[in-house]
């Protein structure tokens, strides 16, 4: 199923959660709505689900308007945030509770054999005779993927479903929706805060913010080439450098900052020299430089802290303008580095990113 919001407009009162929102989803495609509470996702999420009514605005699936067909003629599924499994049900009753309705009624022995397929779809074939109270976390939000899938809907619809559960169950789950979602080639359009679930699970995403879209793209492109400041900062860790924009005797494109000149990769379209920009630089992209280190994007700084992580260390470097940087060092070898002690960094400058 192929989704359309062409200039999406919903109002409660005073607030505009959703402001004109105009966005496409692929069929197949594994679409993220990514930002900040209260950016609007899960309104939009609610009007794609029939949930809201857009005050302006038209939603189309597969080319055909739907903003006027109720919810349950969509042929959507939707995952809930708090699972909204029926508690005197059991794991078999829920999942097979869409299959009993007016206009999706099967027939006894076909309903049961779509229930046991999305119950060993989601491993959970062993706890059908279970209540909900009687299950995990992650039991439950199984269940629930599973009630939504039963139906062969179109369209998967996430409401940051991962969100009740701990580190390792939502890891677990991660992987877990992937494999359903790409299995089964279903459309889905999946809500989150979480940037680590839309950078490991999504097709695209939309980042938003205040009701508008900011930047759409792929992982990669959000995470490497941010639309501005506001994507680069939400979307992972990152470094802002704020400066003036410059061009170099060669034509490359420079931020002078009070640390020093920054090169990076070309700047925005329309930003002349002398305007304000930024530099917005990965803490992953900087790496520690000889003592006798020269050449573009190579600074002297002062460790300000290190901590240890295990698997990395992050070190923030103090440069001489008091503009502390994050850094991270994978493999971390040998005794810490002393605080307050010199270092050279040095970045490349297709990782530095000029913004407005």
């Amino acid at each position: 199923m192929k989704i359309t919001l062409d200039s999406v407009t919903k109002r409660f009162g005073a607030v505009t959660a959703a402001d004109g929102v105009s966005l496409e989803v692929g069929e197949g495609e594994s679409f993220f709505l990514l930002g900040p509470s209260g950016c609007g996702k899960t309104t939009l999420l609610r009007c794609v689900a029939g949930f809201c009514e857009p005050d302006a605005g038209r939603i189309l699936f597969d080319g055909r308007p739907v903003t006027d067909v109720p919810p349950h003629k969509r042929n959507t599924g939707m995952v809930f945030q708090n699972y909204a499994l029926w508690p005197h049900m059991t794991v078999e009753q829920n999942v097979a509770f869409g299959l009993d309705v007016p206009g999706r009624r099967l027939p006894s022995e076909a309903r049961g054999q779509r229930v046991r397929e999305m119950l060993r779809a989601v491993h959970m074939e062993e706890y059908a005779a279970r209540k909900p109270n009687q299950l995990s976390g992650g039991q439950q939000q199984r269940v629930a993927l599973a009630r939504a899938l039963a139906i062969g809907p179109g369209c998967l619809l996430l409401d940051e479903p991962l969100s009740n559960l701990d580190a390792k169950l939502r890891h677990e789950m991660r992987r877990e929706i992937k494999r359903l979602v790409r299995d089964m080639g279903i459309t889905s359009i999946y809500v989150t805060h979480d940037q680590k679930e839309a950078l490991s699970m999504a097709d695209r995403c939309a980042v938003l913010r205040a009701g508008r879209v900011e930047q759409v793209g792929s992982p990669r492109e959000l995470y490497e080439r941010p639309a501005n400041r506001f994507v680069a900062d939400f979307l992972g860790a990152s470094n802002l450098v704020p400066g003036k924009l410059g061009i170099g005797a060669a034509g490359e494109v420079l931020v002078k900052t009070p640390s020093g000149e920054w090169r990076g990769r070309s700047a925005p379209a329309g930003l002349q020299p002398g305007a304000d920009a930024a530099v917005s630089i990965r803490p992953e992209a900087i790496r520690r430089a000889a003592p006798d280190a020269s050449g573009p994007n190579v600074f002297a700084s002062r460790l300000a802290d290190w901590v240890y992580l295990g698997d990395m260390a992050e070190l923030w470097l103090a440069l001489p303008d008091g503009l502390v940087l994050k850094a991270l060092e994978t493999k971390p070898a040998g005794a810490p580095p002393a605080i307050g002690g010199a270092i050279r960094f040095q970045v490349d400058p297709a990782d530095v990113v000029v913004l407005a």
